[in-house]
């Protein structure tokens, strides 16, 4: 089984926009329209069995409704998706939106303090790592942005010191645009998980190959960003990179499954 661990969808009726707002503000292409039903006839023709899907919310009131979006997405084909919810951190009552992402059925957090405007670090957002530490709940984040100081391996770094029971997934291999710094500051973190989306572009195999030596096979997970990449491309990039079938197998499969809590 290999499993897309960082999608991004949208309603229909935004999808397209929101895609293209996102890829501008990377200064990036997006190569689909975001919508759930080109990513899995895109995923489709790469061999992708799931795919962990999720959005941000950019205020308060949009969590509930983007996690209700994502549960019944999921709820829609349960054997293709697994949701993540989101969360703010100036909503007035972050449990009850964690209660109620988690009775949604939903696996996990994603947040993009880029996105929100809030540094990983800022006091405004312990609240979310306390409640999802101590429901078991991962946080999937974005990070690194040398253009800002949001979410810099210099702000993760003392959130994973303090919340050693949370289990973070960090994208783009824990820094987008200093990747290879990122893997040299983050290495030896036993709570961190990478996934390996938006870096290919950018990267050569050699250095790839070095990232994923700082972290370990054990730690790293295949992950697209769609809809800011061709699915199919990204997937085939991977099967270039020359590692062996059990390295293969944790990285597509088994270590999104250990990430996040999921079932196959």
């Amino acid at each position: 089984m290999v499993i897309d661990a960082h999608c991004h969808i949208y309603p229909d009726k935004i999808a397209d926009k929101a895609a293209h707002a996102t890829a501008r503000f990377y200064m990036l292409p997006a190569t689909y329209d975001g919508e759930l039903s080109t990513l899995l006839e895109a995923g489709a023709k790469a061999g992708i069995d799931r795919f962990v899907v999720q959005s941000v919310a950019t205020t308060p009131h949009q969590v509930s409704s983007i996690n209700h979006f994502i549960a019944e997405s999921v709820a829609a084909y349960p054997d293709k998706l697994y949701g993540l919810g989101t969360l703010h951190p100036e909503s007035a009552d972050q449990e009850a939106d964690v209660r109620e992402l988690m009775a949604l059925g939903l696996k996990g957090v994603k947040l993009h303090h880029d996105i929100q405007r809030f540094k990983i670090d800022d006091y405004r957002c312990l609240k979310i790592y306390e409640l999802c530490e101590s429901y078991g709940l991962p946080i999937l984040l974005h990070t690194g942005d040398n253009r800002f100081d949001f979410s810099n391996p210099n702000r993760l770094l003392p959130v994973l010191d303090i919340y050693r029971d949370l289990r973070v997934i960090g994208a783009h291999f824990g820094g987008w645009s200093m990747w290879e710094e990122a893997s040299e500051l983050l290495k030896n973190r036993e709570n961190f998980f990478v996934d390996c989306s938006s870096a290919f572009y950018a990267l050569d195999n050699e250095t790839v190959r070095r990232i994923i030596a700082n972290y370990g096979t054990d730690r790293v997970l295949f992950g697209t960003d769609y809809p800011m990449w061709n699915v199919e491309e990204e997937k085939k990039r991977f099967d270039t990179l020359g590692y062996g079938e059990t390295d293969r197998e944790k990285m597509l499969c088994f270590n999104a499954l250990r990430a996040f809590n999921l079932e196959a």
